[in-house]
């Protein structure tokens, strides 16, 4: 006993810095085999050019007040080919049928559909998606939620683009506003983190979820799939489970040119922030084990850094520690550097580093939602 003792007392300062190299060595591996993709991408030109249909599809809930601002933004899209857009309006009890009835005098584009009843057994956004898909009448389907708005008047162009031989989802940035104050960068720095991760995934050919928000696919795809059918237990994951069902490394191409973007209202409490991430999270459980596995290495990985950053500066050599953390955080910056440039996220750059060591305490309050059971209720 006493020289297992010894050996720990000894031994454990290396033990630490050890387990910290490891941590910084993961970390290092996936900012070079994934997340520089996004840093350094540059989008395939294509061979030849063509203009698809496209049906942009918009599922409403008592938005009325939001419709009122951000429809108009979809409505006015610069596009030569034909598009419609469609509004499936989902047993709404504000004034979303009136308004959009005086938006359709005007955008003879638009198609509003009605549902005044729930799906029994299928809850959240499935249902009313489901219908506005079938009711679609061109084969590129894009979606987009009631709270964005287009970035550009190019968005609808520059997302149909994206697609040519063998493209059957093309994965787009949901951005969320600039305003005042820390909670608007943590939202905005998740949103970019989270985005940096499965755009990168879906470049190295392992994509795995894409965001509602700005998001399209094929509608031969969706029937192929018999739509949400092996999703319908849960609420939400219209958008990201479907596509970890779907995508494959052949059939998904990336837009990051900030006129395809999509912006949205940020969260203005912190409480409900959490519960819409809370909601988001639950459904990774149901993520393909490749995906799980490395998204929980990296979690994992991210998790332990500062702790054993912090216990190696104390008990070890702190040169040593810097010069490894050094490492790491130079490869950071640049990725995030490039990164938040093509993301229109370039004044988080200032922050990063503080964000980053607040994903620390990020992983505590949301790690519970990935075992909670999802909640019902999408709106």
């Amino acid at each position: 006993m006493g020289e297992i003792q010894t050996f720990l007392i000894t031994w454990w300062p290396w033990i630490l810095f050890s387990l910290f190299c490891l941590v910084i060595l993961i970390q290092l591996i996936y900012y070079i085999a994934f997340f520089r993709r996004v840093a350094f991408f540059k989008p395939t030109l294509k061979e030849k050019s063509q203009t698809h249909a496209v049906s942009i599809i918009v599922c409403a809930r008592d938005e009325a007040n939001n419709l009122t601002k951000y429809l108009p933004g979809v409505l006015v899209q610069t596009y030569p080919s034909t598009h419609e857009l469609i509004v499936v309006n989902h047993n709404s009890q504000d004034e979303t049928r009136y308004l959009l009835d005086e938006f359709k005098k005007t955008f003879k584009n638009l198609q509003a559909i009605n549902l005044e009843q729930e799906a029994l057994g299928i809850p959240g956004k499935k249902y009313p998606l489901s219908i506005g898909i079938k009711e679609a009448k061109h084969e590129i389907l894009l979606l987009t939620d009631a709270d964005c708005v287009p970035a550009s008047e190019f968005w609808l162009q520059k997302m149909q683009d994206a697609y040519h031989d063998g493209v059957e989802i093309v994965l787009g940035y949901g951005a969320y506003n600039k305003k005042p104050g820390i909670l608007n960068k943590i939202i905005r720095f998740e949103t970019f983190h989270s985005a940096l991760q499965y755009m990168s995934y879906a470049l190295a050919g392992l994509p795995y979820m894409g965001v509602g928000r700005n998001l399209s696919y094929k509608r031969e795809l969706f029937f192929r799939q018999k739509g949400f059918s092996s999703i319908n237990h849960v609420a939400s994951g219209d958008d990201d489970l479907f596509i970890n069902q779907v995508a494959t490394k052949h059939n998904v191409n990336v837009v990051l040119d900030q006129e395809a973007f999509t912006l949205s209202e940020p969260k203005r409490k912190f409480s409900d922030w959490i519960r819409q991430k809370n909601r988001h999270y639950s459904t990774s459980k149901f993520y393909k084990p490749v995906h799980k596995f490395l998204l929980g290495l990296y979690s994992t990985s991210h998790f332990f850094l500062y702790p054993l950053f912090v216990l190696c500066l104390v008990f070890f050599d702190w040169r040593l520690t810097l010069g490894v953390f050094g490492i790491r955080f130079l490869w950071q910056a640049v990725v995030y550097y490039n990164a938040m440039k093509k993301m229109n996220e370039k004044d988080l750059f200032y922050w990063w580093w503080i964000l980053d060591i607040w994903m620390f305490i990020h992983y505590f309050i949301f790690a519970p939602s990935i075992w909670r059971k999802p909640n019902k209720n999408w709106n």
